[in-house]
């Protein structure tokens, strides 16, 4: 068997050291992920609770069609979707971060993530999935039941919006 199979088995055993196992191995890219989806760090971490809980509960449905991270990767998407609300964010220290190009321009990565959680629910939603996950528009249309030329236009505005926003830094 594989590490992760063993894992998955241990977890399916209710073996606690198998469960943290898994969950210290995937919670820092879920909690970004939900992060950014939802826009606020509380939520996320309620996200990043909920999923779990919901993988502990529904594990014996993996089937291991994918990638036990990328099934996972999904529950967080949804319940992500489901919670997103803003209810304020906390600044990144700005000294701290580092920059990323973004074209001819470099910029701070925390000016970056400011942008990024100020853009509106459903453009955040869109750009995280398109541009940070690497979705398609068809599975962002699936995950979020709108049409494909809807996630294309959310993130073209999104796109434009976060311009707009980083070039009057």
């Amino acid at each position: 068997m594989t590490p992760e199979a063993d894992l998955i088995s241990g977890c399916l055993l209710q073996d606690r050291i198998a469960q943290r196992q898994l969950y210290d191995r995937y919670k820092k890219a879920m909690y970004t992920l939900a992060c950014r989806i939802t826009g606020d760090f509380d939520d996320a971490s309620e996200v990043l609770q909920d999923a779990f809980l919901e993988v502990f509960r529904h594990l014996d449905q993996f089937r291991g069609d994918a990638k036990l991270g990328a099934w996972i990767k999904q529950i967080v998407i949804r319940k992500s979707i489901k919670k997103k609300r803003i209810q304020g964010w906390q600044q990144v220290d700005e000294e701290e971060a580092g920059t990323v190009n973004w074209g001819e321009d470099e910029i701070n990565v925390a000016h970056l993530e400011t942008a990024i959680f100020a853009l509106p629910d459903g453009f955040r939603s869109i750009f995280v999935l398109a541009e940070i996950e690497g979705y398609t528009h068809r599975e962002i249309a699936g995950m979020l039941n709108i049409s494909e030329g809807t996630s294309k236009s959310q993130l073209f505005h999104a796109k434009r919006k976060l311009r707009a926003m980083l070039s009057s830094r």
